[in-house]
């Protein structure tokens, strides 16, 4: 069976390892000590938790995407007709291309949340708790 460090959950889950290691003190991750006194999350563990995570209910209205990053807004380019959104989202760096005007009704700029859903190449970001959906590609 395959076993991960705090450290490597960590980075495959998109959090600090104190994080983790807060999960699994509170009794919402399981893991085990290892012969060293270190803690090791077993990989089925870490799989049913990371599936349980991005399943959580709270991610924006009712959609077909079934790939949704929240991050910061780091970088909007626009011009007079289209805008270039760039999102980071833990390790991840997401682009969308868009209307300038849908950007603006957004309120995107560096520094909002906003989640990246992603469906084949389509890339649409949403900003949580507002109906308004810009499209791009």
């Amino acid at each position: 069976m395959m076993m991960f460090r705090i450290s490597e959950a960590a980075a495959l889950l998109g959090v600090s390892a104190d994080t983790v290691r807060r999960w699994v003190d509170a009794g919402r991750l399981r893991a085990e000590r290892d012969e060293h006194g270190h803690r090791r999350v077993n990989g089925p563990d870490l799989a049913a938790f990371a599936r349980a995570q991005v399943e959580a209910p709270g991610g924006g209205g009712r959609s077909s995407a079934r790939n949704r990053f929240r991050g910061i807004v780091t970088e909007v380019l626009r011009d007079a007709v289209m805008a270039q959104v760039e999102i980071a989202a833990g390790p991840f760096r997401v682009v969308s291309l868009m209307s300038r005007q849908a950007a603006d009704e957004l309120g995107l700029e560096a520094g909002v949340v906003a989640d990246a859903v992603i469906k084949s190449t389509n890339v649409v970001v949403e900003i949580p708790g507002h109906e308004r959906v810009a499209g791009g590609q």
